[in-house]
């Protein structure tokens, strides 16, 4: 039976839309599949970016061991934003130990408009949706994460955390994950942001901490 596990965020009908009409027709035959909530922020645009990156596994004996594609669709991944993603891939095959690592796990980026994502920020979130379409786990509705994945699993800081927490909020989610250490940053009152959009901002140390809050299950 093919497991649907989707990342938590509450997207408009129209990205929705928008995503049924580009997505590749062989995710209906995939395993399973993660709509996976993306944080950017771009040059003097206060109000942040949210992307969706659809992630969906081909669960067939070949290859194997399993590879990682990606097709650009309304999002253009450049090349810091790939070593991100290759970093995060690795790590989640690290995680999943248990899982048997073959087929193709496809990648695809769908935003409003067109667009490029071209730092590392979204590295901790990719890897708790490879993890969850390797697991098959349900992660829950309403929580967003930004911050970069780093050796053992670790979660960087990131810039433009207000801009990230707008574009979340504005997509519905009420529990907003950055990297441990940033909450109280001098250059910005993410208190007072938080209470102005009528959202909770929590610091995470690691993907698997973040996995956790997600998902509700440890790794």
């Amino acid at each position: 039976m093919r497991r649907r596990v989707i990342v938590p965020v509450l997207v408009c009908s129209w990205l929705l839309a928008l995503v049924a009409t580009f997505a590749d027709p062989g995710i209906a035959a995939a395993e399973s599949v993660v709509e996976v909530p993306m944080l950017a922020a771009f040059q003097a645009n206060n109000r942040g970016v949210f992307e969706i990156m659809l992630i969906w596994w081909d669960q067939k004996p070949e290859p194997d061991p399993i590879e990682l594609r990606w097709s650009n669709a309304i999002v253009k991944y450049r090349q810091v934003h790939m070593d991100a993603m290759a970093a995060a891939f690795a790590y989640a095959l690290e995680r999943t130990p248990g899982v048997r690592h073959s087929g193709t796990v496809i990648v695809k980026g769908f935003t409003y408009r067109p667009t490029s994502s071209d730092g590392p920020s979204a590295g901790a979130v990719m890897a708790v949706g490879f993890i969850a379409a390797l697991k098959g786990d349900r992660l829950q509705r309403g929580v967003a994460l930004t911050g970069t994945i780093e050796p053992g699993g670790r979660i960087g800081p990131v810039g433009a955390i207000p801009d990230k927490v707008r574009a979340a909020a504005r997509e519905g989610c009420k529990t907003i994950l950055i990297p441990s250490g940033q909450l109280y940053d001098p250059r910005w009152n993410l208190a007072g942001l938080a209470l102005e959009l009528n959202v909770t901002i929590k610091e995470v140390s690691t993907v698997d901490d973040a996995y956790e809050v997600m998902t509700g299950r440890r790794i």
